[in-house]
């Protein structure tokens, strides 16, 4: 007998299941949109494998894991103790991403200088350390809330042209607004890194929400939070500001399952259309 469960994505405010449809163990995320954060309901017995990754079960059967920005395809593997294992190549729905030129940026946040090379080391190994971490918390089954007010300036997956020179992609969702605006946290988590002043992020503050998901958020010009704070969805962690590698007041919120970077706009059910987003301009 097949054990149903809902293969979750989280949009416009509520919990839906892929195509809205009930789906079995074989075909968990199988149809997810890149970027997307999938949750699914297997039994607690089970153990699962993404692309050879081994993700984290809950006691409870909910399991959670994300999907890249260009990623096409993985290979899902589950074993239930007594049962056949399953293993099935996932699909996943591709997006085009749009191109957006960011000018007036001081040149060192462009280019960093050899100066700041160590540290941005440590800055990053910061950063890198407060996503790695692997907690059984779920805050993630909670609908995320928008961390902030104001015009969304910045969206997932666009090509970023920095001061004319062609960049990686974006990978948060940018909210832009006066200095000074509050900025909430997007769902209940523990503070796994606070800080004022980093060199290209600002002020900036990761809460982890469990299983390996997290939002970073950063541009910040005061931080309120600490390390190790357990912090309620919608407590303010900080206000909007234009530190770091920014030309204009605003909040860069990015999610992340480890080191997968999501798209925050599904989470809230903002897509590149509805954004307004403003392209080829300055954030």
């Amino acid at each position: 007998m097949k054990i149903l469960l809902a293969a979750i994505l989280f949009f416009s405010g509520s919990i839906a299941s892929v195509h809205a449809l009930e789906q079995d163990r074989e075909t968990c995320g199988n149809g997810a949109q890149q970027g997307a954060l999938v949750l699914c309901q297997l039994m607690p017995s089970d153990k699962i494998w993404l692309d050879g990754r081994e993700v984290m079960v809950a006691a409870n059967g909910m399991t959670v894991f994300g999907i890249a920005r260009d990623q096409l395809s993985a290979e899902l593997l589950i074993k239930r103790p007594g049962h056949e294992d399953v293993k099935k190549q996932l699909l996943f729905e591709s997006r085009a991403y749009q191109i957006e030129r960011v000018n007036g940026l001081p040149p060192k946040t462009v280019t960093v200088p050899d100066g700041w090379k160590k540290r941005r080391a440590i800055e990053n190994g910061r950063v890198a350390a407060g996503r790695a971490v692997v907690s059984a918390d779920q805050y993630w089954r909670a609908v995320f809330l928008r961390p902030a007010e104001g015009r969304i300036s910045g969206v997932y997956g666009s090509q970023r042209i920095l001061n004319g020179k062609p960049r990686s992609p974006h990978y948060g969702l940018d909210i832009a607004n006066d200095v000074g605006t509050p900025v909430r946290a997007p769902a209940t988590g523990i503070v796994r890194l606070a800080a004022s002043d980093f060199l290209l992020e600002g002020g900036i503050v990761i809460i982890d929400h469990g299983h390996g998901v997290t939002s970073t958020l950063f541009h910040m010009d005061t931080v309120i939070v600490k390390e190790g704070d357990i912090i309620d969805q919608g407590d303010p962690i900080g206000t909007i500001g234009a530190k770091g590698r920014a030309s204009g007041p605003h909040v860069d919120w990015r999610m992340n399952w480890l080191n997968v970077r999501l798209d925050p706009g599904l989470a809230i059910g903002i897509s590149d259309e509805k954004s307004g987003a403003i392209v080829d301009e300055n954030n």
